[in-house]
């Protein structure tokens, strides 16, 4: 029970791994419960909080990530309801200009499609990120970069 915090369906795991009576796993996993060592709603919040703070992930990523860590059903559900659709949208904005400045040197396209490839991969939906790409290509991403002008690009000059 040191280390990082686990669900209950980690904990699980991980005594039948070291070969753990199973019924013996399960008296034991009902007391931490019972004594409030496991609470699989609050490892739940405090996932989704953190996988979004660190990794910009998405709703539909963090669903997947409380399901691999064996977290389903209300818990899953009423720590997933925190994420915001308007949070989602501003989190998935920062990203794309983070990327879109960190690709200054690319072509356009390149920006878009690997741009798009990163969202993606953190769960954003297909229709959000276009959107959001299509409007960092026309310049209305609200505001080029989002990043302080850097006065030693020649764009800054003129």
């Amino acid at each position: 029970m040191t280390g990082a915090p686990r669900s209950r369906h980690q904990l699980e795991q991980a005594l039948a791994k070291r070969g753990v009576d199973p019924q013996v796993t399960e008296r034991v996993l009902d007391r931490f419960t019972e004594v409030g060592l496991i609470d699989d709603a609050e490892y739940a919040h405090m996932l989704v909080r953190s996988q979004r703070e660190s990794r910009g992930l998405a709703r539909r990523a963090l669903a997947l990530e409380l399901r691999r860590r064996g977290v389903v059903g209300p818990e899953a559900e009423d720590a997933l309801a925190t994420v915001q659709p308007e949070d989602e949208e501003e989190s998935a904005r920062t990203l794309l200009r983070r990327k879109w400045h960190a690709g200054r040197d690319l072509a356009p396209e390149v920006r878009a499609r690997r741009a798009t490839a990163m969202l993606a991969r953190k769960g954003y939906s297909g229709s959000l990120v276009s959107r959001l790409v299509r409007e960092m290509m026309d310049g209305s991403g609200s505001g080029d970069s989002g990043l302080p002008v850097d006065p030693w690009e020649p764009e800054a000059l003129e």
